[in-house]
């Protein structure tokens, strides 16, 4: 038996998050992930190159940690152990002040450069340029520190990718750069060898050489900017929590940073401060403000007994509560967690890109090479310089950054923007998948409806105070939750209730009671045909209750009809209103529900629902949607995560309604934490912009290049316009992917 425990526990897999460095293009990450994919006990690697992150699930029987660093690192690339959000980002400001040193040092060195090559352009003969500037040995002094100081990341990045046999953008800045760089320097030499070095320099390529390597590190100083505003919703997140805690231990009030707050501490929380961690209430009263987890903009009412969730805010009273989630375990952790993986994870259509920049780099360097033998030998026979800056040109403006960022920094951003408003993706795969939705499938309880009954009717003759004085005295003594409701309603309408010195349950039928001396019966038909009431007057207004969706019950007082109580499981507010903007954006909205029909009917009615299926067992309820999908629907079930398990892990999209307490329904593939219908419009919509947005990039990635190749081919882009052009294009992605954080549903 403990034989069989550890061969299962071998099996259990497990997951790791690193943090990469050195990836400079979508081709290092494919490496990465198709070499950790290949590790036997590895189940599956995903990298994403806009996050700099790998993760990865595997068997530790199998393998360790230790040896999935160690194949990155033979890869030729660097895997930590993700960092805690403040030192990672910590780690990247550090390699962000690195670039712009780097670049400072580029720009000063590139400028005089840059300024020779105008000397080139004939509309630029009204600039004045020194004799010497153009002297060969001073370009090369101030070229060399470019191409090998701040262009050596480049070239480590290409050797360790050729020597694992691959490709990637390194590969062609380097070849690029170093072409222009020792043709140029070639030039220079066969010039002071020749005795020339009295007379005007030949013309040379420092200047393309060091201008492509600052405009590239430049871009990657833009990218790096751009991409660190996408994760600003996880940064945003975790704002949110308190810093430190006020914990009772041993009599004695400690303010402790809340790491060190652990499960079954007493907290004391001031009015005016965030409440720590989860828990519950040992005493005091107060407000919360749940906003910031539900959408809730009235506070709540909090006192003995009621459980609170860390990060909401006490409004105006003392409270002592119990810490029962600390850490990862409290709900604001885990809905860090999920946005994390969501944004961590790959939508399916990012394996277009994958695919594409797997080959993309070996082609270019091919299409570089015809084209500098075309130039060369047909078009301007020997020629060497020329058909080199074509070459150069087509190397540059290839270089596959774009396509590699397109769909994750859209991910990232739409995924970050859905949990500010309420909205939890468990994945990329989720987040593209939802936008497919054509039809919405409701649960009635919980989901369209409060899930809980209220006392809607009461119609009596008597004085409805009195009435309902005697009626609540008479239910109170019931734990049916109609009782409950009909005593909660009667206590609202701020009537006091009366005091019931004898009660009697009557299955099926009703309750009977004694109440301030009277006698009580509160049922049904047959319980007053059984007692000789004499109610038929009422029968046909309780049959219009019924029909209307509520549960009538006629009351009697000392044997006499006295009126009727009526009690229903009213709508969301928002129903009525999330329907409409949900047929608005032509989607079907089906109701589905195991209560009967004419309470189903009625409740859809007020929603504005057509189409529905009532009186349908928990276990059918999965096979009623197999039969929308049989009819090649797409469809998004919503429920509450329980009893409709089943239909939510069947359908295309599952969407759990949520109230921030317990954001990680496994069942569901979308968490809507604010608990209302509208979310579910907000989802779908999130989701159609998120993917036009990753169309929008991807479309702009290919039709770059696309269009970048061939028009350098033909020699109409200088090697400096094409890396300025290749610089601008990864900015102007991550860009259009940073809209989405702005976006309005």
């Amino acid at each position: 038996m403990a034989q069989e425990r550890l061969q299962e526990q071998g099996q259990r897999s497990e997951q790791v998050t690193f943090d990469i460095t050195g990836m400079t293009c979508a081709a290092c990450a494919n490496r990465i992930e198709k070499g950790l994919n290949r590790l036997p006990g590895v189940t599956q690697a995903s990298v994403n190159f806009a996050m700099e992150t790998a993760s990865v699930s595997y068997r530790s029987a199998e393998i360790d940690v230790d040896a999935m660093q160690s194949k990155v690192q033979q890869l030729g690339y660097e895997a930590a152990l993700k960092l805690e959000e403040g030192r990672s980002e910590a780690s990247k400001l550090q390699e962000i002040r690195r670039h712009k040193r780097m670049i400072l040092l580029s720009a000063v060195l590139s400028l005089p450069l840059l300024w020779s090559m105008a000397g080139h352009f004939s509309f630029t003969s009204w600039i004045p340029m020194p004799a010497w500037l153009m002297n060969p040995w001073l370009q090369l002094i101030l070229a060399t520190p470019v191409q090998f100081i701040v262009g050596a990341p480049f070239y480590r990045g290409a050797y360790k990718a050729l020597r694992n046999g691959s490709a990637n953008m390194d590969v062609l800045v380097s070849l690029g750069t170093s072409a222009a760089y020792f043709y140029s320097l070639y030039l220079t030499l066969e010039w002071s060898l020749d005795g020339a070095s009295a007379h005007h320099g030949p013309s040379l390529y420092f200047e393309t050489s060091a201008v492509l390597i600052t405009l590239v590190v430049l871009g990657k100083l833009f990218e790096a900017l751009a991409k660190g505003r996408t994760s600003q919703a996880i940064q945003s997140l975790m704002s949110l929590q308190a810093k430190t805690a006020i914990v009772v231990r041993d009599g004695e009030e400690i303010r402790m940073p809340i790491e060190d707050v652990l499960p079954g501490d007493v907290l004391l929380v001031k009015p005016g401060e965030k409440i720590p961690v989860d828990g519950v209430v040992l005493d005091g009263q107060s407000a919360v403000d749940e906003s910031m987890l539900t959408g809730e903009s009235l506070p709540v009412g909090k006192g003995t007994g009621d459980s609170v969730i860390g990060a909401t805010l006490n409004k105006n009273g003392l409270l002592r509560i119990k810490a029962t989630k600390v850490g990862k375990e409290t709900a604001l952790a885990q809905i860090i967690k999920v946005v994390e993986d969501a944004q961590g994870s790959k939508a399916p259509i990012q394996r277009i890109a994958d695919v594409i920049s797997g080959i993309f780099v070996p082609i270019v360097v091919v299409v570089a090479i015809a084209a500098f033998a075309v130039w060369y030998f047909f078009i301007t026979p020997g020629q060497f310089g020329e058909s080199l800056e074509k070459a150069i040109a087509i190397l540059v403006i290839a270089c596959p950054c774009t396509l590699g960022l397109a769909t994750p920094t859209s991910i990232m951003a739409g995924s970050g923007r859905a949990a500010e408003l309420g909205v939890l993706f468990k994945g990329g795969e989720h987040l593209e998948g939802t936008h497919r939705v054509d039809t919405v499938v409701l649960d009635k309880t919980g989901t369209v409806s409060n899930g809980k009954p209220v006392l809607t009717d009461v119609v009596t003759a008597w004085n409805e105070q009195q009435f309902l004085k005697l009626v609540g005295g008479a239910e109170r003594g019931s734990e049916h939750p109609l009782a409950e409701a009909i005593v909660a309603g009667v206590a609202e309408r701020g009537t006091a209730i009366g005091e019931a010195s004898a009660f009697e349950s009557l299955p099926g039928y009703g309750i009977g009671a004694t109440v301030d001396g009277r006698k009580v019966l509160a049922g049904t038909r047959r319980l007053m045909e059984q007692n000789g009431v004499a109610a038929q007057s009422a029968y046909e207004h309780m049959a219009e209750l019924e029909l209307a969706g509520k549960t009538a019950m006629l009351i009697a007082i000392d044997g006499e009809y006295a009126g009727i109580v009526a009690v229903a499981d009213t709508i969301k507010p928002s129903s009525a209103q999330a329907v409409a903007r949900l047929r608005a954006m032509g989607i079907d909205v089906v109701m589905l529900t195991g209560d009967n029909k004419r309470t189903a009917k009625a409740i859809a009615r007020q929603a504005g629902i057509d189409h529905v299926l009532a009186e349908v067992l928990p276990e059918g309820k999965a096979e009623e949607v197999k039969k929308l999908q049989a009819e090649g629907r797409k469809v998004a079930m919503v429920g509450d995560g329980i009893n409709d398990a089943p239909a939510l892990a069947v359908a295309d999209v599952g969407m759990a309604i949520g109230t921030g307490t317990d954001v990680a329904m496994e069942a569901a593939d979308v968490t809507l934490m604010r608990g209302d219908l509208l979310s579910i419009a907000d989802a779908i919509m999130l989701s159609r912009k998120t993917m036009a947005n990753i169309k929008q990039n991807l479309f702009w990635a290919l039709g770059y290049n696309t269009l970048g190749i061939p028009i350098a081919a033909i020699g109409l882009l200088a090697p400096w316009v094409a890396g300025a052009a290749m610089a601008l294009s990864s900015v102007s992605v991550v860009l259009n992917a940073l809209r989405l954080q702005r976006m309005k549903v």
